[in-house]
């Protein structure tokens, strides 16, 4: 196939494998395409829940026609057995004539390994096709992996003047009605939605994907070290059904870890302390050894300043509204201690576009696992 073929049908993949962010965590969201005589015979993505990986459905869609065929696959077929045989066994057993792959495996199980599998047989592996925006869509995964951590996206929705509110506590709504239901969509696509006690308790959100249909639910992820949030609301009559996991300390009283229990919650306990807070890095590590890689932080203004300090933001997202509230509204981020320009966090510039009557602009570390 030429060049360009190759291109085009592994756009098709990263396409399809994106169809499985948010929904298949602690695997990688992985899209597949099998291509005979420059037809499509096969395609699949990673399914909810993370199985049956992406590289199974595609052949079990093209059956005998895989024989002789090329896949196209968004990330090195996994190596290892673990509740389903290798991928990399699978496609070899499918006499494939050549597996083009966009971007490496980092875990240890795998790296390298899938591919080695695959010329072992006498298949013509490659890998690095589109592999920046393999990367890109694999971020989440790869941090947990390499980092123990999920992958961090800040949301921030403010005025002209950076405010979330006025100086009343008015808030809702300063962005419009295309803004908010990008909002959901990023719900959609990540693994869970992080805010703070504060946010729970202000502004009892629901945290929840609407809009979009029948979707899964992202986990709910309130940071609280005592659990000091109101055993009634949206969060606290919701929590049978939709996830709701409560980082909390360990000076976190009894009783109130009883109540929550008792809702429906999952509750995780966090050693580290720092600034009378939870420790975030120790927060965001718990959520890794739960599963997650992606998540979506939407609040609130010292969670934010928090997370930014500490250095753990990998991507920003900032939704600016036309109008201006002045100094005594609510600032959209918490004091930081930034005394001189080099102590500022600083995100170059990945996307600016119309959110309609809004502007959204996305800004992504430049040390960034991707």
């Amino acid at each position: 196939m030429s060049p360009e073929d190759d291109r085009r049908w592994m756009r098709l993949a990263l396409a399809l494998g994106r169809r499985g962010l948010g929904r298949v965590w602690p695997n990688p969201a992985v899209g597949c395409v099998i291509v005979k005589d420059g037809r499509v015979v096969g395609r699949g993505w990673t399914q909810a829940g993370g199985r049956p990986h992406a590289e199974r459905v595609a052949l079990d869609a093209a059956g005998d026609a895989a024989t002789g065929a090329t896949a196209y696959v968004s990330l090195e077929p996994c190596n290892h057995t673990g509740q389903t045989p290798p991928c990399s066994e699978a496609l070899v057993a499918a006499s494939l004539a050549r597996v083009v792959v966009a971007v490496g495996d980092p875990d240890p199980r795998t790296s390298g390994g899938g591919i080695a599998r695959l010329r072992a047989a006498g298949i013509a592996a490659e890998t690095g096709l589109l592999e920046a925006e393999a990367a890109s869509d694999h971020a989440g995964f790869f941090s947990r992996v390499t980092r123990g951590r999920p992958w961090l996206h800040l949301k921030l929705a403010a005025t002209l003047d950076g405010r979330i509110a006025t100086a009343t506590g008015e808030s809702r709504w300063i962005t419009g009605p295309e803004a908010r239901h990008w909002v959901h969509g990023q719900r959609a696509c990540h693994d869970a939605v992080l805010v703070g006690a504060g946010t729970a308790r202000m502004d009892d959100p629901l945290l929840t994907v609407r809009g979009f249909g029948r979707v899964p639910q992202p986990v709910r992820v309130i940071l609280s070290r005592r659990l000091d949030l109101p055993a009634s609301g949206r969060l606290a009559e919701s929590a049978a059904e939709v996830p709701l996991w409560l980082l909390h300390g360990r000076d976190a009283p009894e009783t109130a870890r009883v109540v929550w229990r008792a809702k429906g919650a999952r509750l995780i306990e966090v050693g580290g302390i720092a600034g009378g807070q939870l420790d975030l890095e120790a927060a965001l590590r718990a959520l890794g050894d739960a599963g997650l890689t992606r998540v979506f932080s939407e609040g609130g203004g010292t969670l934010a300043a928090a997370l930014l300090s500490a250095g753990l933001v990998d991507e920003v997202s900032l939704v600016t509204a036309g109008l201006a509230m002045g100094a005594e509204g609510t600032p959209a981020i918490g004091a930081m201690g930034v005394a001189a320009l080099a102590e500022a966090p600083r995100f170059p510039l990945v996307e600016t576009r119309r959110l309609g009557g809004d502007v959204l602009s996305r800004w992504r570390r430049s040390d960034a696992i991707a």
